[in-house]
């Protein structure tokens, strides 16, 4: 009896003992999990940064880029050349015997691309249609005469005012003294420039009016006899009607507003700020009313 008592106390401890040793083994394979869990979480907070990290990057050097693609200088200066839209203007912008672009307005646009270290392009373009140029980037400013009106203070980025002109009335020089106030206008066919400061004139007088490309052609219009009169700006009318110049026939009467000259450039450009310290560094220096003084338009401009 003892002796089987003795055996089975003998097989409880041994499957005690066996117990134990399987519950440490588990306790050890639990703690192991645990382990190995902790590390991939601590895995994946660390990819989580690295993630962050690049993310932040990222977002670092899109907004770089996005200033520079804001930046309507440094798209000049990629590209190293800043295109002009022009009409042939004298004496802003016209060509030479060579076939090179002059005029204060060109000279003036050469030295202001030099500035900033690029090449001046000057292309013609419809007047009618300068905005739609500008906005398209075929173009990166409107630089020829043009004057401040709502229209183009509203659809462009404009520089300071740097001359001071008019719009007046061109008719044959024998008939000047039947046409000496806006009364006298009502019976006359005008010819005008499309989109400029004079067709926006005529068109308030509710005068009759022909829209022409130029103001040039304008003034051909009124030296052919197709036309009665023009209305053209006063400083182009300075240069090119009168005595001594190529329509010496004609002359101008009427001055019908007073406004004044600026440069466009896109909407938000931060080329207008650049040209406007180059205007009063220029001023500053003399060489703006040197290059006034070369096109007689020095009793025009605008202290900067």
């Amino acid at each position: 009896m003892k002796k089987i008592l003795a055996l089975m106390l003998a097989m409880v401890m041994a499957f005690a003992l066996a117990a134990c040793g399987s519950g440490g083994q588990q306790a050890s394979a639990d703690a192991a999990s645990d382990d190995a869990s902790a590390n991939d979480a601590s895995s994946e907070q660390a990819d989580a940064a690295s993630a962050n990290d690049t993310s932040s990057e990222a977002s670092a050097a899109d907004t770089s880029t996005d200033a520079s693609a804001d930046s309507d200088l440094e798209y000049v200066k990629g590209k190293g050349t800043l295109v002009i839209g022009i009409t042939d203007f004298e004496p802003m912008d016209y060509k030479d015997e060579s076939g090179e672009w002059i005029g204060f307005d060109a000279d003036m646009a050469k030295a202001f691309a030099e500035s900033i270290g690029v090449q001046a392009e000057f292309v013609e373009i419809d007047w009618d249609n300068k905005i739609l140029e500008l906005d398209g980037k075929t173009i990166d400013c409107v630089w020829n005469g043009m004057t401040l009106t709502d229209e183009v203070k509203s659809s462009m980025s404009c520089s300071n005012p740097y001359c001071n002109n008019a719009q007046i009335v061109i008719v044959p020089s024998d008939k000047a003294d039947q046409y000496q106030d806006t009364d006298s206008l009502s019976d006359l066919t005008f010819a005008v420039e499309a989109g400029s400061a004079g067709e926006e004139q005529v068109s308030a007088l509710s005068l009759n009016y022909t829209s022409v490309k130029a103001q040039a052609d304008a003034l051909m219009e009124v030296a052919a006899g197709t036309s009665d009169a023009a209305v053209i700006d006063s400083l182009m009318a300075a240069a090119m009607v009168g005595e001594g110049t190529s329509y010496d026939n004609l002359t101008y009467t009427v001055g019908l507003n007073s406004e004044e000259y600026g440069v466009g450039f896109r909407k938000g450009s931060d080329l207008t700020q650049a040209l406007n310290d180059f205007f009063a560094a220029s001023y500053a220096d003399g060489s703006m009313q040197q290059a006034a003084e070369t096109y007689k338009v020095q009793a025009a401009l605008i202290e900067q």
